[in-house]
């Protein structure tokens, strides 16, 4: 008996773009967290750039999960809380521009603050790829096991029929 079932195909990323990824990210960190150490000046200076790293590496997960949470919101027709996106948003804002104004108000070097503003950037970046990958790679998981879930149905209702 032929099977009318169309077969699905959950779509991964490679194993050489998460390698990828997750390299880039850890180079990312490293570079941020030496320019932090070797900070010149005082260390309440390296103790606000530190927090505005952090507050900015958070803000991106949150606002990337907020950005695709409304995207599917969106295509299933459901009510976002636009409260939510607000606060998101503005958030992700108050960090980057914390974070930016901490560097430029710093009296260090040009060359120096080159570093800390690249290194900066490379890590929000690097950290959004990082959640759409994560996210992406959840989605594929979640897809697999319904796709299991009803196939496992169908072989229970099949085998039910035929006793």
């Amino acid at each position: 008996m032929a099977s009318n079932r169309s077969s699905l195909i959950v779509m991964r990323d490679t194993r050489a773009w998460q390698l990828q990824v997750w390299v880039s990210f850890g180079v990312a960190v490293f570079l941020c967290a030496t320019g932090l150490a070797w900070l010149p000046g005082q260390s309440l200076d390296r103790a606000f750039m530190v927090m505005g790293y952090v507050f900015c590496l958070s803000t991106v997960f949150v606002l990337s999960k907020a950005v695709r949470d409304g995207q599917k919101a969106a295509l299933s027709g459901e009510a976002e809380t636009p409260m939510w996106r607000i606060v998101v948003w503005g958030g992700f804002a108050v960090a980057m521009g914390l974070t930016g104004w901490g560097l430029m108000r710093m009296e260090i070097n040009d060359t120096y603050r080159a570093y800390l503003g690249v290194s900066w950037l490379y890590l929000v970046t690097s950290a959004f790829t990082l959640a759409k990958t994560l996210r992406d790679r959840h989605e594929a998981d979640l897809s697999e096991a319904q796709i299991r879930g009803r196939q496992q149905a169908m072989q229970e209702r099949t085998a039910g029929t035929a006793e």
